[in-house]
Protein backbone atom coordinates (compact mmCIF):
# COMPACT_ATOMS: atom_id res chain seq x y z
CA UNK A 1 0.00 0.00 0.00
CA UNK A 2 1.08 3.36 -0.83
CA UNK A 3 1.68 5.72 2.01
CA UNK A 4 1.15 9.53 1.48
CA UNK A 5 0.73 12.27 3.84
CA UNK A 6 -2.73 13.38 4.85
CA UNK A 7 -3.35 17.05 5.24
CA UNK A 8 -6.87 19.46 5.72
CA UNK A 9 -8.08 22.03 3.49
CA UNK A 10 -10.69 24.60 3.89
CA UNK A 11 -11.78 26.27 0.69
CA UNK A 12 -12.98 29.42 -0.49
CA UNK A 13 -14.22 28.98 -4.21
CA UNK A 14 -15.30 32.03 -6.35
CA UNK A 15 -12.23 34.41 -5.04
CA UNK A 16 -11.19 37.47 -6.19
CA UNK A 17 -7.33 36.46 -5.59
CA UNK A 18 -6.16 33.28 -5.39
CA UNK A 19 -3.91 32.53 -1.80
CA UNK A 20 -3.10 29.36 -0.15
CA UNK A 21 -1.76 30.02 3.47
CA UNK A 22 -0.49 26.93 6.08
CA UNK A 23 -2.17 28.36 8.86
CA UNK A 24 -1.07 24.95 10.78
CA UNK A 25 1.35 22.16 10.57
CA UNK A 26 -1.00 20.08 7.40
CA UNK A 27 -3.57 22.89 7.97
CA UNK A 28 -4.11 24.76 4.97
CA UNK A 29 -6.82 27.30 3.90
CA UNK A 30 -7.27 28.27 -0.10
CA UNK A 31 -8.94 30.64 -2.08
CA UNK A 32 -9.00 29.58 -5.94
CA UNK A 33 -10.67 31.75 -8.39
CA UNK A 34 -12.48 28.94 -10.29
CA UNK A 35 -16.31 28.56 -8.95
CA UNK A 36 -17.65 25.60 -7.35
CA UNK A 37 -18.77 23.99 -10.48
CA UNK A 38 -18.04 21.14 -12.75
CA UNK A 39 -15.08 19.73 -10.76
CA UNK A 40 -13.11 23.30 -11.37
CA UNK A 41 -12.57 24.39 -7.89
CA UNK A 42 -11.31 21.10 -6.27
CA UNK A 43 -8.75 20.79 -9.63
CA UNK A 44 -7.25 24.14 -9.20
CA UNK A 45 -7.21 22.94 -5.38
CA UNK A 46 -5.13 19.84 -6.29
CA UNK A 47 -3.06 21.55 -8.34
CA UNK A 48 -1.91 24.60 -5.64
CA UNK A 49 -1.45 21.33 -3.23
CA UNK A 50 0.81 19.52 -6.14
CA UNK A 51 2.83 22.80 -6.43
CA UNK A 52 3.55 23.36 -2.77
CA UNK A 53 4.76 19.64 -2.24
CA UNK A 54 6.82 19.56 -5.69
CA UNK A 55 4.69 16.67 -6.63
CA UNK A 56 2.13 15.47 -9.56
CA UNK A 57 -1.69 16.48 -9.50
CA UNK A 58 -1.86 13.17 -10.21
CA UNK A 59 -0.42 12.47 -6.88
CA UNK A 60 -2.80 14.32 -4.91
CA UNK A 61 -5.86 12.84 -4.09
CA UNK A 62 -9.61 13.97 -2.54
CA UNK A 63 -10.15 11.41 0.22
CA UNK A 64 -13.21 13.64 1.82
CA UNK A 65 -15.24 16.48 0.91
CA UNK A 66 -15.39 16.50 -2.46
CA UNK A 67 -18.47 19.11 -2.68
CA UNK A 68 -17.55 20.74 0.33
CA UNK A 69 -15.38 23.54 1.57
CA UNK A 70 -13.66 21.26 4.21
CA UNK A 71 -11.73 19.07 2.50
CA UNK A 72 -9.28 16.39 2.96
CA UNK A 73 -6.18 15.61 0.61
CA UNK A 74 -4.13 12.91 0.80
CA UNK A 75 -0.30 13.49 -1.02
CA UNK A 76 1.77 11.08 -1.90
CA UNK A 77 5.35 11.97 -2.53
Amino acid sequence: MVEGKLIHVRVVPDAKKESLVESMPSVFEISVREKPERNAANMRVRELIARQFGVSVKSVSIRTGHRSSNKMLKVVQ
